[in-house]
């Protein structure tokens, strides 16, 4: 299994295609892992090599004790690809992975020449929440918070009519380590990047779901792409997980932003 030794953490990542071809980094969202972007991996590896990893306290990356925070996990992102000899790198983060994208994009912008931000936001307005759920699963364990994580990825339709990417992401969650759910939540309680989106020079694009109730987009996405100087936007008719949810759209659309 390919794992790469960062300072004080152990990580798993997959990296796909052709050496030869620019890299694109995908940061997946709280309580899954990188097959989250499996639909992305299979659609993209023919133009880009692809770069996918679970981060700190998911999937088979080592859980740190403690609470994070999205500077932590930022630092955590920049430290792999410096350990794969990556210098530069398109970047795309869903959720907690589009608030590590926007940390990175703002503190190394030489790094990351396109950015895309799907289902995300730069603040987390009531933090009361986040600390309940961070409490409820280092208590009861992920089973106590998994039927409404998937209520909030998924919409009822999708669920009811049985995608297969919500079987395997339901899995994936009862998976999920409750320290290292725990430590992210943390991250996600006390985000605050209103003052960095202005300066992400990186041309970026904001995706978000139309139906979605974790970061609904006029008060997240609209938001952040009203502060990024040119940014272009999608939105979905999806929940949470637009990237499974609208998978064939989403590769169209991040491809062409990718490619341009």
């Amino acid at each position: 299994m390919p794992f790469a030794q960062l300072p004080g953490l152990r990580v798993y990542y997959r990296l796909e295609g052709d050496d030869s071809r620019p890299v694109v980094m995908f940061a997946h969202s709280l309580g899954v892992d990188h097959g989250q972007w499996f639909p992305q991996a299979a659609a993209l590896q023919d133009r880009f090599r692809i770069l996918r990893y679970d981060i700190r306290g998911h999937g088979a990356s080592e859980v740190a004790p403690g609470e994070y925070t999205i500077e932590m996990l930022g630092r955590d992102a920049l430290a792999l690809a410096d350990a794969l000899g990556i210098e530069r790198f398109a970047l795309c983060g869903l959720s907690i992975g589009g608030m590590i994208a926007q940390w990175v994009a703002a503190h190394a912008p030489e790094r990351v020449p396109r950015l895309a931000l799907a289902n995300t936001s730069a603040r987390t307005a009531d933090p009361g929440p986040m600390e309940q759920r961070r409490q409820t699963v280092l208590r009861e364990g992920m089973a106590a918070v998994a039927d409404a994580a998937m209520g909030r990825f998924f919409t009822p339709e999708s669920i009811a009519a049985g995608l297969p990417s919500a079987a395997t992401t339901r899995r994936t969650v009862l998976a999920t380590d409750p320290a290292g759910y725990a430590g992210c939540c943390a991250a996600v309680r006390d985000l605050d990047h209103m003052d960095l989106l202005s300066g992400i020079a990186a041309p970026t694009l904001v995706i978000g779901g139309e139906r979605d109730s974790s970061t609904p987009w006029s008060a997240n996405g609209a938001v952040i792409a009203a502060k990024i100087p040119g940014a272009r936007t999608a939105v979905f008719p999806s929940a949470h997980l637009s990237n499974l949810e609208c998978a064939e759209a989403f590769n169209e659309v991040l491809t062409e932003f990718l490619a341009s």
